[in-house]
């Protein structure tokens, strides 16, 4: 396994790019399969498309743009977003997704991690983490960031990991889109209490901030 992945992530709703900062301001960034194929020439490890309001509208994610991502790539990708149960997981799967991200279904329903590590094996589940630091605790965030919840995000993470999750997607929205660098005491916090990757998400701004 590589130490360190450069791996870009794509917000996407309504099948475009978009970019904001701490999850607000969304601004449309491009068409996700043309970026995709940029980053993938520019040298990306991997890549990650999250589409950001598939859970919020409450629709599965776009399978035909996974499909035109596959045909592109010759690179490992993971899709998330309205991932609720092991036949959406499949689906993204058969289309050309090397993994899945799951986040708010699996804060709702803790078991669908293991019965996708069951079916898929670990490596293909990524558990997604969007927190925000509030009265002094890192708390869980869902629907793209709309809705608190009363889970620690270290404790969710250690629980998830215990269930099956084979890599941590971790965003921080107090960090995310500023440009000001990844919250590091967040993440050699939960690096020290799990086992598994972690992805760090919300904050790159320059190469320093991956040293």
């Amino acid at each position: 396994m590589l130490s360190k992945r450069i791996i870009p992530c794509l917000d996407v709703k309504d099948g475009r790019t978009v970019k904001g900062v701490n999850f607000v301001d969304l601004r449309d960034a491009g068409d996700p399969v043309e970026l995709a194929a940029q980053y993938a020439s520019q040298g990306a490890d991997e890549l990650v498309f999250l589409d950001i309001t598939a859970t919020h509208e409450r629709r599965k994610t776009m399978i035909e743009m996974v499909k035109s991502v596959a045909r592109q790539l010759n690179i490992p990708f993971t899709i998330g977003g309205g991932i609720s149960e092991v036949a959406d997981a499949e689906a993204l799967l058969n289309a050309g997704a090397d993994k899945i991200s799951i986040n708010s279904a699996a804060v709702k329903n803790p078991s669908l991690i293991e019965d996708l590590a069951k079916a898929f094996g670990v490596q293909f589940v990524v558990l997604a983490v969007d927190t925000k630091h509030i009265a002094g605790k890192n708390m869980v965030h869902l629907n793209g960031g709309r809705l608190i919840t009363e889970l620690e995000t270290e404790i969710w993470i250690k629980t998830a990991e215990g269930l099956g999750a084979g890599e941590i997607l971790l965003t921080s929205m107090d960090h995310d889109g500023t440009k000001a660098g990844f919250d590091c005491e967040l993440l050699k916090k939960i690096n020290n209490t799990i086992n598994i990757p972690i992805i760090a998400s919300g904050g790159a701004g320059t190469t320093s901030h991956f040293t």
